[in-house]
């Protein structure tokens, strides 16, 4: 259970090992038959196939243990990023994104998501560079003097939609969608907390750090507004 990885890059292997012969000695005898099926991609479909069985028998056995479940998903998008990047599946097969769309699994999976999110934002507040630019000696990369908690949380937010956005359902995508609101208004709470504190220094160095990152999330979010 704590090895997924083992069956997804046989899986890759296989599909890459076999995509010689079959393009050249199947392929060629299914066109002479005027079928219209495609080898390589039905050998693909097939072993993903076995892939969605394994994963259905392994998740509910896992499903409580957060350190498990976080390790199963990561290598499930890792290998669902290589199958269609390097091997050409197609998006209209079944896919281990429709495993994780199953209403058990996928209520764990934003859960969990929310979970490492706010300890991230935990540690990233509570760091001593929090709220220094890591570009403050670069003039003309950091004309928005942004504080390095401000960026690391956008990269966060940046993260989680590069795990969503291969969801084969809408629906799904605006529960994840959610969860990302409810983090940006989890950090601005957290902001103005900060910035109470620093009422006094208004003109100090975090009260400004907190404009800053303030402009820089609203700037970038703004940017975002054209990603359906």
């Amino acid at each position: 259970l704590n090895k997924p990885e083992w069956y997804l890059t046989q899986v890759l292997m296989w599909i890459g090992n076999h995509s010689k012969f079959l393009d050249d000695k199947i392929q060629p005898i299914l066109d002479k038959a005027g079928s219209s099926v495609n080898a390589g991609l039905e050998f693909s479909r097939a072993l993903v196939m076995l892939i969605l069985e394994k994963l259905a028998a392994d998740i509910p056995c896992l499903l409580y243990d957060d350190t498990l479940f976080c390790h199963l998903v990561d290598e499930v998008l890792l290998f669902e990023r290589e199958l269609y990047s390097v091997h050409g599946y197609l998006s209209s097969f079944p896919s281990c994104m429709h495993i994780l769309s199953e209403e058990s699994c996928f209520q764990r999976w934003l859960t969990v998501e929310k979970k490492f999110a706010l300890q991230k934002m935990d540690s990233m507040l509570s760091s001593e560079a929090a709220w220094i630019s890591q570009y403050k000696d670069i003039t003309d990369v950091d004309e928005m003097k942004v504080p390095d908690c401000a960026e690391t949380f956008m990269t966060l937010l940046l993260v989680i939609t590069d795990r969503y956005k291969n969801l084969p359902a809408a629906s799904r995508k605006l529960q994840f969608l959610g969860l990302q609101k409810e983090l940006v208004d989890d950090f601005r709470i957290r902001l103005t907390q900060v910035m109470k504190e620093e009422t006094r220094a208004s003109l100090g160095f975090r009260y400004c750090a907190i404009l800053n990152a303030v402009n820089y999330i609203a700037t970038v979010l703004a940017d975002w507004a054209d990603n359906v």
